[in-house]
């Protein structure tokens, strides 16, 4: 358990570290998607043949025999009465899933995902059988079928097994012919809109400049903190130009709002750059956290072009009834405060409940969630 906390320490001292370096521009793309411009989702259910006597118990997946015998009928083979007694080892019933990419077209091929649905125990070594692929509207868009690949392996001798990794799931590279476009045009006649991935005001400040000072004024305006309505040619081989251009464009995305992730099954701790601590004094079990935050006025050089700015000087004292006490001059981030507490030996839950109570407290500045 020690060994995890210092890790955790470690990673979040990186992180403190990782905030006093400069923020570096990104491109539109990183930031924004294209209204209209995303793929769809596509699903069907369908029969995995060819498995080592390792597929669905029938007994108790009465759905596998069904679809058998309807398949088999269809092609011809008439079932005899009491069918339901079947048992095949070798077939399992599988739900197919893939995604759609935006502007597809028929013909192309994409990734599918197989994951059995029954009680089979290995889907290794199988075929999946001819699988329609619909949307959500019901129609189909895509036909799957082809040998599963499995990442992993598994193996069983007298009584005992062992396997590595799933072995109920697999993937077929190329899996899926797409059978029917979905319509869709790149925006509307007069333009295009961004979504911003984040609600961000700053953020689409930025944005809102970087376009009109690269394409001239008015091309883009703000509609929120995360909608940009953006001028674009209606001319679709000139709008295609415009948009490779504007997803290129850098922009510094300002900072996002501070916040603190704790897991409360692991321990684990993942904050962002902007978080910062008030004056506090808590006290948990046997450990006692003391924060002091001097605020000093950094003056610039004589006949300087320099501007005077706020210093913050914190300091950060823990005290253990053994007499240990660890004092940590000019630091004001919540990293040096998690520091501390693992160098005197706090556990992941001390930790949970010390930063719930920074929280209540007002002296943590930043949003908590706990997942």
């Amino acid at each position: 358990m020690s060994l995890s906390v210092r890790a955790i320490g470690a990673f979040l001292l990186g992180l403190g570290l990782f905030a006093a370096a400069p923020t570096h521009a990104e491109r539109i793309r990183d930031l924004a998607t294209i209204q209209g411009v995303r793929g769809n989702q596509l699903v069907g259910y369908g029969l995995v043949v060819g498995l080592d006597g390792s597929g669905d118990q029938t007994t108790q997946t009465p759905f596998t025999v069904q679809t058998i015998v309807n398949m088999l009928q269809q092609m011809g083979v008439t079932i005899p009465f009491g069918s339901s007694s079947l048992q095949l080892k070798n077939v399992a019933a599988v739900m197919v899933t893939t995604t759609l990419p935006p502007f597809a077209q028929p013909g192309q091929m994409v990734d599918v995902v197989v994951s059995s649905i029954g009680n089979a125990k290995s889907l290794k070594g199988g075929t999946l059988l001819m699988t329609p692929l619909k949307g959500a509207d019901g129609n189909i868009y895509g036909m799957a079928q082809g040998n599963l690949v499995i990442g992993g392996a598994g193996a069983s001798a007298g009584g005992s097994s062992t396997k590595v990794n799933h072995l109920a799931a697999g993937r077929i590279s190329n899996g899926a012919t797409i059978e029917r476009a979905v319509p869709g045009s790149v925006g509307a006649a007069d333009g295009i809109t961004l979504e911003l991935m984040d609600t961000n005001f700053s953020t689409v400040t930025r944005m809102v400049e970087a376009i009109n000072k690269h394409f001239g004024a008015n091309t883009a305006s703000a509609v929120n903190g995360r909608v940009v309505k953006v001028r674009a040619p209606q001319n679709t081989d000139e709008r295609v130009a415009f948009i490779g251009a504007l997803e290129s464009l850098d922009v510094i995305p300002a900072n996002q709002a501070a916040k603190v992730i704790l897991n409360s099954r692991t321990g684990s701790v993942v904050m962002n750059q902007t978080v910062t601590l008030a004056e506090c004094a808590i006290s948990h079990g046997n450990l006692s956290v003391i924060v002091n935050t001097d605020n000093q006025a950094s003056q610039p050089a004589p006949f300087s072009q320099g501007q005077t700015t706020m210093v913050q000087n914190a300091e950060i004292e823990i005290k253990k009834d053994k007499g240990e006490v660890i004092l940590l001059n000019k630091a004001a981030t919540l990293a040096d405060v998690v520091k501390a507490l693992n160098a005197v030996g706090a556990t992941p839950q001390d930790l949970l409940a010390i930063l719930q109570a920074m929280k209540a407290s007002g002296s943590l500045r930043a949003e908590l969630e706990v997942i």
